[in-house]
């Protein structure tokens, strides 16, 4: 979830929905040299960065901003605004790799049912969030931004939580930043990341929700308490609090 290139990108073209999927199946994905490019180029890191979802860091001061439910966290009700906000310059960021062909792919993906967010909200204002593909039992982070103090980070711990109860194996952050370090992510080989991503997307059948052999990005939202493991009514299903989210972090990671 970075803005980096690799050394050796391949060839330039444009984007479709089953290219795109084709290229994340194989350990590939596009990126553009700044916002306002009109082509993409596609990028296979020498050494990738994931974050194994049993591994979050969840420091003190995280934990408590989530316990305290100081923002608000939604998923998939904001995409194409938390993909925008994500492409966004800001003054120690004047340009991103996030061009409008990439922009126009993913929002297809996210009407498809492969692409996905994580919102943080204060009040009525969009402060962070994420947005990435799911594809099997992978989710491959795209993109994160924060703008209000940990924004970020609780995007990812909501991420994290809901991977795990998904049934995700895999989560690929591309490329390492000290952020993305700060929270457990690590580097591994090229080919390590193939046999796990081959692993994750092994028996993937079909086609977004309703597909066979995939993680369930929406499992939290309907699932019995996954600290508590009792059952919740009807009336209360939805995203659990942040104090449940930290609880379920501080138990597995």
């Amino acid at each position: 979830m970075t803005r980096a290139t690799d050394d050796s990108p391949s060839p330039r073209q444009t984007l479709d929905p089953q290219l795109v999927l084709g290229a994340y199946s194989v350990g590939v994905f596009p990126m553009a040299d700044s916002r306002d490019a009109e082509e993409v180029y596609w990028v296979e890191p020498q050494e990738r960065a994931i974050l194994p979802l049993d591994g979050f860091h969840l420091s003190h001061s995280l934990r408590k901003t989530l316990a305290a439910d100081r923002y608000r966290v939604t998923a998939d009700t904001a995409f194409a605004q938390t993909l925008r906000l994500c492409a966004e310059s800001v003054p120690n960021r004047p340009d991103t790799w996030i061009n409008p062909g990439i922009e126009r792919v993913f929002i297809q993906l996210h009407a498809m049912g492969f692409a996905h967010s994580v919102e943080v909200w204060d009040g009525a204002t969009l402060v962070g969030g994420l947005y990435g593909l799911a594809l099997g039992r992978a989710f491959f982070g795209e993109s994160m931004v924060s703008r209000a103090r940990d924004a970020s980070k609780i995007a990812m711990a909501w991420l994290v939580a809901r991977l795990r109860i998904g049934g995700f194996s895999l989560l690929d952050c591309q490329f390492m930043t000290d952020h993305l370090a700060s929270l457990g992510a690590i580097e591994i080989s090229r080919s390590d990341y193939l046999a796990a991503l081959s692993a994750a997307i092994a028996g993937a059948v079909g086609s977004g929700a309703s597909a066979s052999g995939v993680g369930d990005f929406f499992a939290l939202d309907r699932a019995a308490s996954p600290v508590l493991d009792k059952p919740v009514p009807a009336t209360e299903l939805g995203p659990p609090s942040g104090k449940v989210i930290a609880q379920l972090l501080t138990h597995t990671s």
